[in-house]
């Protein structure tokens, strides 16, 4: 990402790009797990392989479609982090940049809760009963969400942010199994699986732990890369991946 000054359209661009890549990473994690349940309906293990293979690929291409247009946040923990590493070099989102994506993020991810609803012929709005909270869980949510920060901020500091699609695809396909929670690691589609009560989704409550488990777990995630690249903030903007229109703070 630069902090090249943007025309007066641009700055909605990548707000658009933010929602609908939210949107359909939703409908992505939501219709999967829908699917799954339908065509393996007394096999859990193979309902959670299918989900998290669709979510690897579908995160992928949505990064890299979306990624050189608003750098392929999808994630208010990311767009949060990278104001705070980039702040004072000036070269990242501002605090009014990251209010606006993480608004759109929040706004697509239920908008594409309710569309996976309506694809598989579900009431389109519902609430999910689906309770998961307990301390495995919390901790899971903490460990996957600082791993995330810690991969996307060190691929930008070594200069490879171009990875990103294939890299954070991976980590979030392998964190579905190896963490407790499977891997939110992302209120915004925490917020939009409250909307699906199908096999991904989470009761509101348990959605509000997760995603104060989620804060946390960026705030460990910034304490990582600060020890392990100290000068992480002169590339912070670089994340996810490298595009030209990325809104300046001044947009």
């Amino acid at each position: 990402m630069s902090g090249v000054k943007s025309s007066g359209i641009a700055p909605r661009r990548p707000l658009l790009a933010e929602l609908i890549g939210t949107a359909l990473l939703v409908t992505v994690v939501v219709g999967s797990g829908i699917a799954a349940a339908r065509l393996s309906p007394s096999d859990s293990g193979l309902q959670l392989l299918e989900n998290s293979t669709a979510t690897v690929f579908g995160l992928a291409v949505l990064i890299l479609v979306f990624g050189p247009v608003s750098g392929g946040h999808f994630n208010p923990v990311i767009s949060a982090v990278d104001w705070l590493l980039s702040r004072r070099p000036g070269n990242g989102l501002s605090a009014a940049g990251v209010a606006r994506y993480a608004a759109a993020q929040l706004i697509g991810a239920i908008m594409g809760a309710l569309l996976a609803n309506m694809m598989f012929d579900l009431p389109p709005l519902q609430i999910s009963g689906k309770d998961r909270i307990s301390l495995g869980h919390g901790l899971g949510e903490v460990v996957a969400t600082a791993g995330l920060v810690l991969l996307v901020f060190a691929l930008a500091r070594t200069g490879r942010a171009a990875l990103s699609a294939a890299a954070v695809g991976a980590y979030i396909g392998a964190a579905y199994w190896f963490t407790s929670s499977t891997s939110f690691a992302n209120p915004a589609v925490t917020v939009g699986r409250i909307f699906s009560d199908t096999f991904a989704g989470i009761a509101p409550t348990s959605a509000l732990f997760f995603i104060a488990a989620q804060l946390v777990g960026g705030l460990v995630g910034v304490g990582l890369v600060r020890f392990f690249f100290p000068d992480a903030p002169v590339t912070a903007g670089r994340a996810v991946v490298p595009h030209p229109n990325y809104p300046s703070k001044e947009s």
